[in-house]
């Protein structure tokens, strides 16, 4: 299993009302060495997070103690720019495991199937819910259910579906990537290639 299987998740969310986010901000190219899934998450918008001598910027979200959870809730067009796997490894690694948005850049929408997060795209009118929700209280819960495609606001018990193609559902659910997808059929491939003539 490549990761954890995703069913229904019930957290509270980080809010980044920014739009057009890109990879470069997400982590920056300085972090991209390392070739294992690994220590990302201290590096995941290293820039915004930190000062240069590395003390924390008061200011950003992920330091503001107010903050939590499993759900990275983010302004329109995030992922957008250069197509890094390391961005979504700092995302995961850093502990969320779904980002909604009201738009994904396709590269990194992929990659975030690939790796383990959640990308719940939503319209615009529901993504300014989630944020006054979270603006209104810091505790409030959304819920993520994959398996209806559907995210909700608990407190308000507004909700909007959210569009997954069958087969990256299946992996989700079952924390497959595609290796460990091809490894579940295993036996149906042996008995294929036992019936094929050589």
């Amino acid at each position: 299993m490549a990761y954890d299987k995703f069913t229904i998740l019930q957290s509270t969310a980080v809010p980044l009302p920014i739009e057009n986010v890109d990879t470069d901000q997400i982590i920056p190219a300085r972090f991209l060495k390392a070739t294992e899934r690994k220590g990302f998450g201290d590096a995941l918008f290293r820039d915004w997070r930190y000062n240069n001598d590395d003390t924390p910027k008061e200011s950003f979200v992920l330091n503001n103690s107010k903050y939590s959870g499993k759900i990275l809730v983010a302004g329109k067009n995030f992922g957008c720019g250069s197509s890094r796997e390391h961005a979504v490894w700092s995302i995961y690694d850093y502990g969320f495991r779904c980002v909604i948005s009201s738009f994904f850049a396709d590269i990194f929408r992929n990659n975030c199937f690939n790796i383990g997060v959640l990308p719940a795209q939503v319209s615009d009118e529901f993504l300014d819910k989630i944020f006054q929700a979270i603006e209104k209280n810091h505790e409030s819960i959304i819920e993520v259910d994959i398996d209806q495609q559907k995210v909700t606001i608990l407190a308000t018990g507004e909700s909007e579906t959210f569009l997954i193609n069958s087969y990256k559902k299946n992996n989700m659910m079952n924390g497959y990537d595609d290796i460990d997808f091809l490894a579940s059929l295993k036996s149906e491939i042996v008995t294929f290639a036992e019936k094929q003539p050589f």
